[in-house]
């Protein structure tokens, strides 16, 4: 079979247009820089009763009464918007939350926190973390999440400390599904599409069971609409995620996700970062790296995370590594629809189920990619 088949049956297609029917007053929502939507998005988000936010408004007090004061010992972690603590909200039954909480001289600022209240109060998907409130008080800007007990899949692909185990290949192919589902959804059923443009592993969140959830929204940016192809904005995101024509053009399309989901998949299998200044200077860009590689399957099993120990199933690995390739094309719009790739894991997944009993050593391949 196609692996980019098309595969959605009617009840699935049903499903899709309830959800778009459920978040089509979203359309009007624009994130733009300039003093008059910059004052519409601050009355949206402060606007007492607003039907379309139902997130929770949290006072600033209540907040350092969850964190204890944003202590240290409740931080958690630290990206571009700011720290992450952990805390306790007393009003909702002690319930565990993590608190975001703007740095005011960090890169990030009210545009991305306003963007990242309002898509996540119209938009829900259980491949997307929850945002249980926020607080704008005075000038405090903070977000509240659901906790994610699990952390970052980056956490648990890179520099895992003394006696840390390494995810095994089966939950990373469920892990790569779940992220592609979130991204599916925002392409395919917000509408307008939504465009994640900051997707890589510190970006996906993992709960108990580890299953995986998006956060961390306020780069994204809303889709092309009607006859329009691509939009054009100024280049934002991480350095080694972008796609090549984004980030030479600025035009922006759903396929930019793709690239991006490309290459934290191709960080999955081979436990490498993106950019590692540590390594050879001809290993340090993984995407540059690697696709040589993945032009000869012979290579195919020098790639893979040796953490994985040789525990996977060949027809998987290379399945997987076609995958990351077609994500990765220099050409946008030869790349696959994010849909496409949640079908393409779908099957993966399921055949993993079925292998992964099997010893690595019982299949074999021969340089065509033919298994046996």
């Amino acid at each position: 079979m196609s692996f980019f088949s098309c595969c959605t049956s009617p009840q699935e297609k049903n499903n899709k247009n309830s959800s778009k029917k459920n978040i089509k007053n979203n359309r009007d929502i624009c994130f733009k820089s300039d003093s008059g939507k910059r004052k519409y998005l601050e009355e949206e988000v402060t606007k007492p009763g607003n039907g379309n936010i139902t997130s929770k408004i949290f006072s600033y007090h209540e907040l350092c009464v969850a964190t204890k004061n944003f202590h240290n010992s409740n931080m958690v972690g630290e990206g571009g918007f700011g720290r992450v603590y952990k805390g306790r909200i007393k009003s909702l039954d002690n319930k565990v939350v993590a608190v975001k909480k703007l740095n005011r001289d960090g890169f990030q600022g009210s545009r991305e926190f306003l963007a990242e209240v309002l898509i996540l109060s119209f938009l829900h998907h259980s491949n997307l973390v929850n945002l249980v409130g926020y607080c704008s008080e005075g000038d405090q800007r903070i977000l509240v999440y659901e906790y994610m007990i699990n952390g970052s899949l980056e956490d648990h692909l890179f520099e895992l400390p003394s006696g840390g185990k390494p995810l095994d290949w089966n939950t990373r192919m469920k892990i790569a599904e779940g992220a592609a589902k979130g991204l599916e959804y925002l392409h395919a059923e917000a509408n307008p599409p939504v465009i994640y443009r900051d997707f890589k592993a510190a970006n996906i969140l993992l709960d108990e069971n580890f299953n995986p959830k998006l956060s961390d929204f306020g780069l994204a940016k809303l889709g092309p609409t009607g006859d329009k192809t691509h939009v054009s904005t100024r280049v934002m995101g991480t350095y080694g995620y972008c796609a090549p024509e984004y980030a030479s053009t600025g035009k922006l399309t759903t396929r930019s996700d793709v690239y991006s989901f490309g290459v934290v998949f191709l960080e999955m299998i081979t436990g490498r970062r993106v950019l590692d200044y540590s390594r050879p200077s001809e290993e340090q860009n993984l995407v540059t790296w690697a696709l040589p590689l993945l032009k000869n399957k012979r290579k195919y099993t020098s790639i893979v995370d040796p953490l994985l120990k040789g525990n996977y199933p060949m027809r998987g690995l290379f399945q997987a590594l076609a995958i990351a390739a077609m994500c990765l094309l220099e050409d946008g719009s030869a790349r696959p629809l994010i849909g496409d790739v949640v079908t393409a894991l779908g099957v993966l997944s399921k055949r993993h189920v079925q292998v992964g009993k099997q010893k690595h050593s019982n299949e074999t391949c021969d340089e065509h990619g033919e298994c046996s």
